[in-house]
């Protein structure tokens, strides 16, 4: 027992960037935290395989954090920067020190971040049973909007998605021409918006790939992207394919792209080997949620997505975008 808590309360928390020699407490604590918090009868198993700590400091280290207390790790939390776009998360604390301060003072640097890079529309997701969550998130100005429903199904073999490619596949010239194109779609989606942290990420970690989906007729850019971790030590974890970010082109057609961005995404998955396809879109994304479960997707953990301000951003109707900002 420290000292801290032989005297009943919390010693002075120290916060900190989260170096390489935390990350297999950290690991543990966000296990721990996620697994108690659900009633998971062994905590320190939750998640699995999956890796949600060293996969994110991996892509920016300046934009981890610890909190300690007496030296030792206590919590962490994350910034993710997709260009306007930033969130945090996962936020996690060791639940013996639960409410007692410490998730605020971890999200004093992640909205430190945010103001560095300037993204202007802001989000997390949070678990929408609990008040305490809600509470802490709307003291920095997040509001709670639409349900995020986190998806699943079993992967079959389908046909060959014609004008798909990898961008793992690709040389280094190309990739340059490949992140561009990239940068347009995501654009149309939801202006300044950007996956490159995502797609460098996943390839420089070797955690899976990118899908392109080249558009019809000379000149007229992607149909799609969907950044894909695979497999044990991505986010995805053992015999599972995770669509972290998928969106194609808005406009006339565009419902007809997302059936084959997802037809895509089952093909790459079968081609790893992998028994299961996760993927999560909000519910203000109406009918690309239909369209999925309509597929056979299922959801298995839901959640609800906070916003500052509290506006869409990408989450309307006429938005068919995967994501869920865990």
């Amino acid at each position: 027992m420290s000292a801290a808590q032989r005297n009943g309360g919390v010693a002075s928390v120290v916060v900190r960037p989260l170096v390489e020699p935390d990350l297999d407490r950290a690991d543990q604590i966000f296990r721990v935290a996620f697994g108690t918090f659900l009633g998971f009868p062994e905590p320190e198993t939750f998640f699995g395989t999956a890796d949600y700590v060293r996969t994110r400091w991996a892509a920016d280290p300046r934009a981890a954090f610890a909190a300690t207390v007496e030296g030792e790790v206590v919590g962490t939390n994350f910034a993710t920067d997709w260009g306007s776009v930033g969130y945090f998360g996962p936020l996690t604390v060791r639940p013996d020190l639960w409410d007692q301060g410490i998730g605020r003072r971890l999200m004093e640097p992640v909205m430190a971040c945010f103001d560095t890079w300037g993204n202007r529309h802001l989000g997390l997701f949070t678990f929408s049973h609990s008040p305490k969550h809600l509470e802490l998130y709307r003291r920095y100005g997040f509001w709670p909007r639409f349900l995020t429903a986190i998806m699943k199904k079993q992967v079959t073999a389908p046909a060959a998605v014609p004008g798909r490619l990898l961008y793992g596949e690709l040389t280094a010239a190309e990739r340059a021409d490949a992140l561009s194109l990239c940068r347009a779609l995501t654009e149309s989606v939801f202006e300044g918006l950007s996956l490159e942290r995502e797609i460098v990420a996943t390839q420089a970690q070797g955690l899976g790939d990118t899908i392109l989906l080249e558009g019809a007729g000379s000149g007229s850019g992607l149909d799609g992207l969907a950044v894909c971790h695979c497999g044990a030590g991505s986010e995805a974890g053992e015999d599972v394919c995770f669509v972290k970010f998928g969106a194609v082109r808005p406009g006339p057609g565009a419902a007809d792209r997302f059936g084959r961005l997802l037809d895509a995404c089952e093909q790459l998955a079968a081609e790893k080997g992998l028994g299961q396809l996760d993927a999560g879109t909000n519910l203000a994304r109406e009918d690309a949620y239909r369209r999925m479960a309509d597929r056979g997707f299922r959801t298995w953990l839901q959640g609800v997505t906070m916003h500052r301000p509290n506006e869409s951003g990408y989450s309307h109707p006429d938005a068919y975008v995967i994501d869920d900002w865990r």
